[in-house]
């Protein structure tokens, strides 16, 4: 009945009350509709896709991370075994003479060379492979990375230039997903 004399509420001095309600006339009926807030299922329903869009985005986020964790710990076998080879190299390609091991065909877990009168001593300490000189003592490998199953082996000929096969393997301390990166290398490298 108010609906039907909606237009003539400002002629009508008791229909002017609904001027100062917070619904408009012709409303009352929905009146629920237009007071703030959620429904139940409104708030079921935005929960619900907000949870799966956040399971989408850490899944997202999580292979990122793996991704990033497989990346760094084949990165730092890679370098520290590149570095300790081009290290090796230079050292023995420098040397004058092979100290330890002394005789053809032996095997040690030490290398000692001579060079320009100074021994240059490599050997495996705690995890790391050392090189010890009158300088002191560096670590070869980085901080990411543990050195085991070093190994030195002479060969050559008796009276020519001696060669020394180097076996080493090198584990990541970054984990993945698919455990630790261990690689192993072995190479021969001979006196000039």
């Amino acid at each position: 009945m108010i609906k039907k004399y909606y237009q003539y509420y400002k002629y009508i001095p008791i229909l002017q009350i609904f001027k100062y309600w917070k619904f408009e006339i012709g409303s009352i009926g929905n009146s629920r509709r237009r007071r703030e807030g959620f429904t139940l299922l409104e708030l079921v329903l935005y929960i619900g896709i907000f949870s799966i869009l956040l399971m989408v985005f850490v899944q997202f986020f999580s292979s990122i991370l793996d991704v990033g964790q497989e990346s760094a710990a084949i990165s730092s076998v890679n370098q520290d075994s590149q570095f300790i080879l081009d290290r090796l190299s230079f050292d023995i390609h420098r040397a004058q003479s092979i100290t330890t091991p002394g005789v053809l065909g032996e095997i040690t877990n030490s290398l000692q060379i001579a060079i320009d009168g100074i021994n240059y001593t490599y050997y495996l300490g705690s995890g790391n492979l050392l090189l010890s000189n009158d300088s002191g003592i560096n670590m070869l490998n980085g901080f990411d990375t543990t050195v085991s199953n070093v190994t030195f082996r002479k060969i050559g000929n008796i009276g020519g230039k001696d060669t020394i096969v180097i076996g080493f393997t090198l584990t990541s301390k970054v984990l993945r997903k698919g455990g630790a990166e261990v690689k192993n290398f072995q190479t021969a490298i001979g006196l000039r």
